[in-house]
């Protein structure tokens, strides 16, 4: 079976299957994952991990299928991901559970002379914050080439679609998606599911291009 046939016969098979969410299974799950992820599904380690957090819940548990079969291979993950450990129904929990976490990007002003104003909250509230550090880049160049060869997919500013599974590229940490480009390149990962004649797009950029686009990207969420 070709690995295009599978990840469509998986996406198809296991949308269309309902579980019922346990969000307290979600919880407990999100434990252990964030042991490299963090509590809070952001990443760490300056993209070492990657910030989960709001992608689509179909898009990870693909993501999961992928590294259970070895389709993407990260030895990291296989630990986890056999269906001992991790069955289908835990892989809905996890997924959904991560999808719906929501990071800030800034804290809101504050009044500390506020009569409801409470330092142990704002500490709590600052722990979910996610802001991508900028990187130097011609923004305005990457931002063209972004919107002309990305958006259609990733959204115009960045943030995927969750109707589509499509994760989001503003948000994610720069070294990560250096990381990704490798793999597509090396064919180690597949860049789009649904269009196999996609699969050799990232190699139509030079180096500069891209550092281009992940620069406006590092800025597309602040």
């Amino acid at each position: 079976m070709s690995r295009y046939l599978f990840l469509l016969l998986y996406f198809i098979s296991f949308n269309s299957f309902a579980f019922d969410y346990d969000p307290d299974n979600g919880e407990e799950i999100n434990e252990v994952c964030a042991g490299c992820h963090g509590e809070y599904a952001q990443g760490g380690k300056q993209g070492e991990y990657p910030r989960l957090a709001g992608l689509p819940a179909s898009y990870l548990a693909e993501q999961l299928k992928l590294f259970r079969h070895r389709k993407r291979p990260n030895l990291p993950m296989d630990q986890y991901i056999d269906d001992r450990q991790m069955p289908d129904e835990d892989i809905y929990d996890i997924t959904h559970y991560i999808a719906a976490i929501k990071l800030k990007t800034r804290l809101p002003p504050i009044d500390k002379t506020a009569p409801d104003f409470n330092a142990y909250d704002r500490l709590l509230a600052s722990h979910k914050i996610m802001q991508i550090p900028d990187i130097k880049g011609d923004l305005k160049h990457g931002k063209k080439l972004y919107r002309r060869e990305c958006s259609n997919c990733h959204g115009r500013n960045g943030f995927g679609s969750k109707k589509k599974s499509i994760p989001p590229l503003a948000g994610q940490y720069t070294a990560y998606l250096w990381r990704q480009v490798k793999l597509f390149h090396k064919k180690q990962r597949i860049h789009d599911r649904d269009d196999p004649d996609d699969e050799d797009l990232l190699d139509d950029f030079t180096h500069k291009e891209l550092a281009d686009i992940f620069a406006w990207l590092s800025t597309a969420d602040d």
